[in-house]
């Protein structure tokens, strides 16, 4: 067993908050455990909480041609959420909940040690940059305590204004570049420091 399914192991039978009342199951998250790219969502929906795999719903079917778009596919890349299990309704997860995953995702990057964090979503963005909006910083690629960070709306975001589907179309276009820009170590731009207290979201 690896250090990443051992991981799984803690994330799938976690009580730390009340998702785990809740949830059918828990969604660690998959991929390559030595990817170069970690994509970030916000949680579980529907169809993620059936079957214990992120990213399966119409946004995962979203994202499957947005990897075909730039030659990848789901093991290629990793893919993993902020908090593993499904708030009730699709809600959104409060900070409580937030903090409860927070050294799970914490674990997965240190493992999985990516060269490109890709955000997906304002609540992602959120737990990395707490102070910042996804509509002021999507498309962009941002250095932060020797990680690299690139922001793109959540593919669900597409499924609800249309309008959204060709930027984050766009966007993932622009993937191969930023990534070939981190391996040949060109400088970006530095963002501040998170704040010691990550954990509001609002």
């Amino acid at each position: 067993m690896t250090e990443l399914e051992a991981l799984y192991t803690q994330i799938i039978t976690c009580e730390s908050c009340g998702l785990c009342k809740t949830r059918t199951q828990a969604v660690p998250g998959e991929g390559a455990e030595n990817a170069e790219i970690m994509f970030v969502g916000e949680g579980p929906g529907f169809h993620e909480d059936q079957q214990g795999r992120p990213f399966i719903g119409a946004a995962g079917k979203f994202l499957d041609e947005l990897l075909g778009s730039i030659s990848l596919t789901r093991s290629d890349v990793y893919i993993c959420n902020v908090v593993k299990c499904r708030p009730p309704g699709n809600r959104d997860p409060v900070p409580e909940e937030v903090d409860a995953c927070r050294p799970f995702l914490l674990r997965q990057i240190e493992l999985v040690d990516p060269k490109l964090i890709v955000t997906l979503g304002r609540f992602s963005l959120s737990w990395f940059f707490p102070r910042d909006a996804i509509g002021k910083v999507r498309g962009s690629l941002r250095q932060m305590g020797g990680r690299h960070y690139y922001h793109v709306y959540h593919p669900a975001a597409a499924l609800h204004n249309g309008n959204l589907r060709q930027v984050i179309n766009d966007d993932f276009a622009n993937i191969p570049r930023v990534l070939e820009t981190i391996r040949e170590d060109t400088p970006v731009v530095a963002a501040a420091p998170a704040p010691t207290e990550q954990g509001r979201l609002f």
